[in-house]
């Protein structure tokens, strides 16, 4: 399943706001907010799962640890839908969740 930081990093990479993501995925933002910041001891397996489609859909490839060694766990970018470069990671914040 996918991990907190993988989630932070495919929103990023989408420069997709938490309202965005739920929108696309049907999972509360709330619960994003949550996820993203390890606040939950133990994330909803049905609220992962929308998650990680929801990403797929807009190109997003999740990638498990030990498939491009020496790497670990991350995401990567497919396809892009706009010209956009997204938001970094460190730079996702209230001010933008929109």
């Amino acid at each position: 399943m996918i991990t907190p930081a993988q989630i932070r990093a495919a929103r990023a990479l989408l420069g997709f706001s938490v309202d965005q993501v739920s929108a696309i995925s049907g999972v509360s933002a709330f619960l994003i907010i949550q996820t993203e910041e390890e606040r939950s001891a133990t994330p909803d397996q049905a609220a992962l799962l929308s998650l990680r489609q929801a990403f797929e859909r807009e190109g997003i490839v999740f990638i498990a640890d030990g498939d491009c060694p020496p790497g670990g766990m991350g995401v990567r970018l497919a396809t892009r839908h706009d010209g956009s470069e997204g938001l970094r990671p460190e730079n996702l914040n209230a001010t933008n969740d929109g």
